[in-house]
């Protein structure tokens, strides 16, 4: 039985953060803890599964498995008539918070100007899960919608006592209920002046409201803009890394020479004799606060010069990554296929087919390169913790926090600014814990900001993976039988749409060599890489066309459509049939997080190098509800995409990554953005999804099927690379 997409890919983000654990567990230190938070004051251990307990529970479970929650959980209207919408999905450039203030305006009949949002908060905001797996739009959008729908009919039967009329005598206006015949108006502000709303709020649920049918949205689905965008371009936004609080000191952090080394001895007085500084060492971690980040950093530097290392023996290299991977194979993925194929099946119809297909692939560590890196700032008062961060679960942060510095959940409160790019890369909180036990040490708050080069090398990478694949065509040059296993990488994706006998797919856990965790679309990018790839070479067996051999496969539905969709405006029967020497057209498609993509590109050979000449790519995920951002989306995805395709690789050896800054680690550049041509299908009879993740898996194979018909070459590795001379 088929994974649905959504569950599989919130079982891939489970998998893999269960692997970034808290990097430290500082030891409890009674004097300090009594300087920090006061004489008297009983602070409990917190195991491991009672802190999940309430990392998972949270405030408002509504939505998320618990009953439904009260209004006052989701959403606040102020005396100024103002309604401000609470949710704890955070803002990382994907345009969330924009999408929330929609979806609020829309049922309550609001301009866009009279809806704020408060997001990313663990005080004020319920749970909402991590901002991950494509699931805001799926899951808190219609939260969202109900509560809002809710309060509008609990509103418009306050109105309609106030003004002594039938409710059906009224109509919404922008935050107005009014009487037509009589002219009489009752406000959203009056309303929320008066006091028994106050108890109402508290006691209604989002219940059955009727939400406002797609075909009558007058501000979803709609093009609007970012509701911040003006102060993102004047510089007034303020960050993660732009958080000032008063007395506040700076930190820097020692960082080991390798990949599992260990701190054996190190002389901290040295630091101690800047100027203002504040050092810490406890167990493995040794960092500094100073009244700058420069005095931090000369400190640190004092400090690091005294530091003696124990190194492992011999590591894994990124020459030897993919033999590794295969060597330290444990078997524990498990099956995936809609049939449950056995191995026998599997072999038996390999054997008897007319033309097979065996072939590797190899999927590089990449970083996942936001342009704001982890920052947080941490300040200790009153026996509470407070920390502002970038991550993309507050819940999960805090959640860390309270292990690592036993506290409750009320003793520690993470607010998450809106942050310059995550990528699904700040899931964890080591910036957050490194910056609240610097502000423990020096009794002030603490700014901490990773270099670049810290960003690139402590930071988790998206997994790399070796993929290998099985196929066979029967004597009509249909698929047969098709086996495809992921080391490494992950399951998501995995699963063929196209229409074949037997096959069977499996993910297949193994020793990893760094530190991996979650990435846009996480592993559908490899595993739709390594499907399209072959499913070119069988189209080549057969002498088809690949764009006939794929439709020959699917079903009629929304991948065919898209499919097709992106064929007709890229015109492939005409430019694949005017060829030009050095020149290639390519497709590819797939389905990830229950949306729909399509790639066509071509390609050409210039000076030994592959250079992209255009990309149309079709895309689909339901009813469309912001088509600016979606559009943003899809285009941000496919130059997210032409990097990992291109260019972007880890290379480590020693326990060491050799190349981590932007002049050694290439993504892309404007000079390297081709023309691209993004078609929406729009589907307002369907659920809307999420788009921040699957338009990406379609560009690299989509590339490197345009090399394969410039060149006669076929590239297996992502980054592409090959010898055109």
């Amino acid at each position: 039985m088929r994974t649905d997409p959504l569950t599989q890919e919130l079982v891939e983000d489970e998998r893999y953060e269960l692997q970034q654990r808290p990097a430290y567990y500082f030891q409890a230190n009674r004097r300090q803890f009594v300087q920090v938070l006061g004489a008297g004051l009983m602070i409990a251990a917190t195991t491991s599964g009672n802190v999940t307990a309430q990392q998972r529970g949270g405030r408002g479970r509504g939505g998320r498995g618990g009953s439904p929650e009260p209004l006052s959980h989701r959403l606040h209207i102020g005396t100024d008539g103002i309604v401000t919408v609470l949710t704890g999905k955070v803002e990382v450039g994907q345009g969330s918070r924009t999408q929330v203030i929609q979806a609020a305006a829309e049922e309550l009949s609001l301009p866009i100007d009279q809806v704020k949002a408060v997001l990313g908060d663990t005080e004020l905001c319920p749970n909402d899960g991590g901002t991950s797996g494509s699931r805001t739009t799926p899951s808190t959008i219609p939260q969202v919608r109900a509560a809002a729908a809710a309060a509008r009919e609990l509103l418009a039967d306050m109105a309609a006592e106030k003004l002594s009329v039938e409710r059906s005598a009224l109509e919404l206006r922008e935050g107005k209920f009014v009487h037509p015949a009589s002219q009489r108006e009752v406000t959203f502000a009056d309303l929320a002046a008066d006091e028994s709303l106050a108890e109402q709020w508290r006691t209604t649920s989002a219940g059955d409201a009727t939400l406002t049918r797609v075909e009558r949205w007058s501000i979803l689905g709609k093009p609007t803009g970012k509701v911040d965008g003006a102060d993102v371009v004047r510089g007034v936004h303020q960050y993660p890394s732009d958080i000032r609080r008063p007395n506040m000191l700076y930190g820097k952090v020692l960082r080991p020479p390798a990949y599992g080394a260990e701190l054996q001895s190190v002389d901290t007085s040295v630091g101690e004799a800047i100027e203002g500084a504040v050092v810490v060492r406890d167990g493995d971690f040794v960092g500094c606060a100073g009244p700058t980040s420069w005095a931090a950093d000369q400190a640190l530097q004092r400090i690091a010069e005294t530091a003696e290392w124990s190194t492992p023996g011999d590591q894994p290299t990124s020459e030897t990554l993919y033999q590794h991977l295969k060597r330290t194979a444990d078997g524990g993925g498990g099956r995936r296929g809609g049939d449950g194929a056995s191995d026998a099946e599997i072999q038996a119809a390999l054997d008897a087919a007319a033309k097979s297909h065996e072939a590797a692939y190899e999927i590089a560590y990449i970083q996942h390169a936001p342009m704001e890196p982890r920052a947080a700032v941490a300040e200790w008062e009153d026996g509470k913790l407070t920390v502002w961060t970038a991550t993309q679960n507050p819940l999960r942060v805090r959640g860390e926090l309270m292990g690592v510095f036993r506290l409750e959940a009320d003793q520690v409160r993470v607010i998450v600014p809106d942050s310059g790019g995550a990528f699904g890369g700040k899931h964890t909180g080591e910036t957050a814990i490194e910056a609240a036990r610097l502000a423990q040490a020096a009794r002030r708050p603490v700014s901490l900001r990773w270099t670049r080069e810290e960003e690139f090398t402590w930071a988790y990478f998206r997994p790399a993976g070796l993929i290998e694949v099985r196929a066979g065509l029967d004597g009509d040059g249909k698929l047969a039988a098709w086996e495809h296993t992921n080391y490494n990488s992950g399951g998501s994706a995995i699963e063929t749409p196209y229409t074949v006998g037997v096959h069977h797919e499996q993910s297949v856990r193994t020793d990893s060599p760094l530190r991996q965790g979650s990435y846009r679309a996480l592993a559908s990018t490899a595993n739709v890489f390594a499907r399209e790839s072959s499913m070119d070479d069988l189209a080549a067996m057969t002498d088809d066309d690949p764009l006939a051999f794929r439709l020959a496969h699917l079903p009629q539905g929304r991948l065919r459509t898209v499919l097709e969709t992106a064929a007709m405006r890229f015109e492939w029967d005409r430019r694949r049939a005017e060829r030009q020497p050095g020149r290639g057209v390519g497709l590819a498609c797939g389905i990830e997080k229950a949306s729909y993509t399509a790639a066509c590109v071509e390609v050409a050979i210039e000076d030994g190098r592959i250079k992209v000449l255009d990309i149309c790519q079709a895309y689909e995920c339901g009813a469309i509800q912001n088509p600016i951002n979606l559009r943003a989306q899809v285009e941000g995805c496919i130059v997210m995409g032409l990097g990992g395709a291109l260019s972007e690789a880890i290379q480590f050896a020693e326990g060491r990554v050799t190349n981590p800054a932007f002049s050694s680690y290439a993504v892309p550049r404007m000079r390297d953005v081709p023309p691209i041509d993004v078609v929406l299908v729009n589907r307002p009879d369907l659920e809307s999804v999420g788009a921040g993740e699957t338009p990406i898996i379609a560009v690299a194979p989509a590339i490197a099927n345009a090399v394969f018909h410039a060149t006669g070459k076929r590239l297996r590795s992502m980054p592409l690379r090959g010898d055109f001379a």
